[in-house]
């Protein structure tokens, strides 16, 4: 399932080129944005063949399809925290952290749904409706999180940047706690066949519609040590415009 070599990725994610693969799908829905053709290798459900993102008022809708059913796998349970798996769709994009309630220049911001059924990473919210705000985690749910290479993760492979112990830095107010840039900000997620999207409400959408953005699905891991760094990439399926150039622009 892994497409490219993870240093590769790292290194191309700073190049903002205007490549893209090639057109697949000529449904209304998945015009625009970035085509990909499906690929056997990939497994269907993580095989992207369109990203986009796009705006209306002050809503951004991330959207995605596969070539399979969108959502239909996901990680074994292990029972423990330390060493579980993570599976996501995610879209990286040019957009500062600050804009969401991070720190300025922190990384690379990106939204990513993910589910894993090891630990539960949205303390506010009880996703299954079982009065339990603890055990949703094996749910698709949304993140906001801060990416950027991190060597402890594998030589130029990607982590969520890890808090330092001691350190205050901004954090967005449905921050989960955790010691890394993530956000749970709530906002869930519509799968519909082949297809995934998210709703996300954004202060200044201007700073939306002149970003750059990519598609990507990709298995992440806790750390064995579950900290420094506490999540890293581990495999990328498949990167929608191939390279990670962030070729996307909202509403095109």
């Amino acid at each position: 399932m892994r497409q490219k070599a993870l240093p590769l990725l790292v290194a191309a994610i700073f190049a903002f080129g205007n490549g893209a693969a090639n057109a697949h799908d000529a449904h209304a829905e998945h015009r625009g944005g970035i085509q990909s053709a499906a690929n056997k290798a990939v497994k269907a459900d993580f095989d992207i063949v369109h990203a986009k993102v796009t705006t209306e008022n002050n809503v951004v809708t991330f959207h995605m399809a596969v070539s399979g059913k969108a959502g239909k796998s996901k990680p074994a349970k292990t029972g423990k925290l330390a060493g579980s798996n993570v599976f996501s769709y995610v879209w990286p994009t040019s957009i500062d952290p600050y804009e969401v309630g991070f720190e300025r220049g922190t990384g690379i911001l990106a939204m990513a749904l993910t589910a894993h059924p090891d630990f539960d990473d949205t303390p506010l919210y009880d996703e299954n409706g079982d009065g339990n705000l603890t055990n949703d985690g094996d749910l698709w749910h949304s993140h906001w999180v801060v990416l950027k290479p991190t060597d402890a993760c594998g030589p130029g492979a990607l982590g969520v940047v890890d808090i330092p112990n001691g350190a205050k830095p901004r954090l967005p107010k449905t921050w989960p706690g955790l010691p890394i840039l993530i956000d749970s900000p709530g906002w869930e997620p519509v799968f519909k066949g082949q297809t995934v999207e998210v709703r996300v409400p954004f202060d200044d959408i201007g700073v939306v519609a002149a970003a750059k953005f990519d598609g990507v699905t990709a298995g992440l891991r806790v750390n064995a040590s579950v900290h420094a760094p506490l999540l890293c990439v581990v495999d990328v399926f498949k990167v929608a415009s191939g390279d990670l150039s962030l070729p996307g622009k909202p509403n095109q």
